[in-house]
């Protein structure tokens, strides 16, 4: 456990919130996945190198939805700690009992079809089912990473929502991510360029999840809504439409801005970014309930 706390260490803070303040905007971004930092430790103890470690990172995806988060107003939450070490977009004690050792916490979801695909909360595998670790974990260092990482991020998230529906009336989360083109391909049966989800109606209202899916398909990006992703953990904790707290997930085919191999940038990135902010203007104009949410969108 000594290694693992020293690990935890390098990743203190947590996340970061770009345009950390006052609420000036109903709207909340967030990319729990491009988080980029994997220390020495973590590499060694798995079977994989860090370029393959990094097959799940939603790499760029933050500096993606930095633009509109600053031309809009709204918050930016991002993680700092990788997918494959930790995933906030999953129950917290979603455990892999083929990763674990040990008694299983209280409540633990062992059965979930995520952890049947070995993506629980600590992840089993990336990319095509490729192993991580080269044995199995103590329970205790998942519990350890939930609670450093995992717990901190969602009660930051919680209040950054709070924060601004008390100031606007109202508020939406834009949970932003990437996706893998030939795997949606796969899933979906065809090309998608971009996925809303919104868990089929429980997380959003569903005139906001419309408003930004036509937002990118005028502009010719072939969309789809939560089919093949509704959205996990995050928009399921957080979307109350019910309380006027909103929650929809973006995907984003990762092969329109950045080279999937290297994961480099390339000049569709501008493109994107401008297609994302144009998204979140639209939800809010949208979004119900608020006030003054249309004048922030202009």
């Amino acid at each position: 456990m000594a290694e693992e706390i020293d690990m935890l260490a390098r990743f203190d803070p947590p996340f970061e919130i770009l345009g950390a303040g006052p609420a000036r905007s109903p709207l909340v971004l967030a990319s729990p996945h491009s988080g980029a930092i994997y220390p020495p430790d973590f590499v060694a103890a798995s079977r994989l190198d860090a370029a393959t470690l990094r097959r799940s990172e939603d790499s760029h995806v933050d500096a993606l939805a930095a633009p509109a988060a600053a031309a809009l107003g709204a918050p930016l939450l991002r993680a700092r700690f990788p997918r494959a070490f930790l995933d906030v977009n999953r129950e917290p004690f979603e455990f892999d009992t083929r990763l674990f050792e040990g008694e299983m916490p209280p409540g633990a979801n062992t059965r979930s079809l995520r952890v049947a695909g070995g993506l629980g909360v600590v992840p089993r595998v990336v990319g095509e089912g490729l192993e991580i670790y080269r044995g199995r974990l103590p329970v205790g260092v998942g519990l350890a990473r939930v609670e450093r990482l995992h717990r901190p991020y969602h009660a930051a998230l919680g209040s950054l929502l709070a924060q601004a529906r008390a100031a606007f009336g109202a508020a939406a989360l834009i949970d932003c991510h990437s996706m893998p083109s030939i795997a949606t391909a796969k899933a979906a049966g065809r090309r998608l360029d971009v996925v809303i989800g919104d868990r089929y109606g429980a997380s959003a209202d569903g005139a906001l999840a419309a408003a930004v899916e036509a937002s990118f398909a005028a502009e010719g990006f072939r969309t789809a809504r939560n089919k093949p992703y509704a959205g996990g953990y995050v928009t399921e904790r957080h979307g109350r439409p019910e309380a006027g707290i909103h929650a929809i997930q973006i995907e984003v085919s990762r092969d329109l801005y950045m080279d999937e191999r290297s994961l480099a940038p390339h000049a569709g990135f501008p493109k994107i970014a401008a297609a994302l902010l144009r998204a979140c203007r639209a939800a809010l104009c949208a979004l119900p309930g608020r006030e003054g949410a249309r004048a922030a969108a202009e």
